[in-house]
């Protein structure tokens, strides 16, 4: 099983900055993705940025391309998602999620508020 835990969200003002932290734990050597989901009110979940645990690649929603960043550090076994320029659009409940040969875990998710 793996189990992961976000941290890092909050309100802000249009403009600036955020990092979410997203901690894997359990069965981590099983992991071949991460990635970043949001739900806005009233809206489906849709994909953010995803990211490959080997490093082969990254993929980013077109809103969020140049603005947001995701990485990860192993060691740690942590997955981030830096959001700069903020705008009032990208508030919603962030998600993130791990793929592997156990299926697709989510994390509980942590509420980003960009105030304009």
């Amino acid at each position: 099983q793996v189990q992961l835990v976000e941290s890092g969200g909050g309100l802000v003002q249009a403009g600036g900055s955020l990092r979410l932290s997203c901690a894997a734990s359990g069965s981590i050597r099983s992991i071949q993705a991460m990635g970043w989901y949001r739900q806005a009110s009233g809206k489906q979940r849709e994909l953010v940025a995803t990211i490959a645990l080997n490093g082969a690649y990254t993929n980013y929603a077109e809103s969020v391309k140049g603005r947001f960043t995701i990485s990860r550090d192993g060691a740690k076994n942590t997955a981030y998602l830096q959001m700069n320029s903020l705008k009032p659009e990208d508030t919603a409940v962030y998600y993130c999620n791990a793929e592997g040969t156990f299926g697709t875990r989510w994390g509980q998710g942590t509420q980003v508020t960009v105030s304009s």
